[in-house]
């Protein structure tokens, strides 16, 4: 993973999909200028039902198709198994998810793994995990920096918290949470990577638009 792939990174979402396929979306996003693509799908990714499993994997496949045709990494939302049997290019664990060294050991050197750190303590622990033993976290992912539409109990994170957590990891760290055209540029100088976005892409009408104009605005401030 180079640095440069966390600039724009998509987080997909389906209830904006409105008949369309999650990959239709997907393309446009990048099309616009995302640079790395997360499916986060809790509720089909741990179905019982081989038919909704079979419908999951088939279309994760075409995903992962259309990201590495434009050279973009493709990373699973918490599913470490999934992300293992699609072959993805990595996963994003939250604090209460697989450790990352048990995700390293399964998943392999040359995989991406992401953990969320919503504190210092937590993105010092995660870091430490990597400097000591090669097998933690590639980026931490921080927020929500400005509250969140995807998750309600999300609490904001003040722009001092993130440049603490910036400035206390050796590894890249991607704002999260409620970040779109309006308020990405107030996160110049906070030392992140790149930002995460939902819907201020994944719910817009012209997700290739969108897309673009984030990208332009991440060129400005990163």
């Amino acid at each position: 993973m180079n640095k440069t792939d966390l600039k724009l990174y998509a987080i997909t979402d389906r209830q904006w999909l409105h008949g369309a396929r999650l990959s239709e979306h997907v393309k446009l996003a990048i099309e616009g200028g995302a640079t790395m693509i997360q499916i986060r799908d809790k509720d089909i990714l741990s179905t019982d039902s081989d038919a909704g499993l079979k419908d999951e994997y088939n279309e994760a496949l075409e995903i992962k198709r259309i990201c590495h045709e434009h050279k973009v990494p493709l990373i699973i939302n918490d599913n470490v198994q999934f992300a293992i049997d699609i072959d993805a290019d990595g996963v994003h664990l939250g604090q209460d998810d697989m450790n990352p060294a048990e995700a390293r050991k399964l998943l392999g050197t040359d995989k991406i793994i992401g953990v969320t750190a919503k504190t210092v303590e937590q993105a010092k622990r995660v870091a430490e995990a990597v400097i000591a033993y090669n097998d933690g976290a590639d980026y931490l992912g921080s927020g929500a920096v400005f509250g969140s539409t995807t998750k309600l109990n999300a609490k904001p994170m003040t722009k001092e918290l993130l440049r603490e957590i910036t400035a206390a990891v050796d590894i890249p760290v991607v704002a999260i949470g409620g970040i779109n055209a309006d308020n990405a540029v107030t996160l110049k100088g906070t030392g992140i990577a790149g930002i995460a976005v939902v819907g201020a892409i994944f719910a817009s009408a012209d997700i290739k638009d969108a897309a673009k104009e984030l990208a332009e605005i991440c060129d400005k401030i990163l």
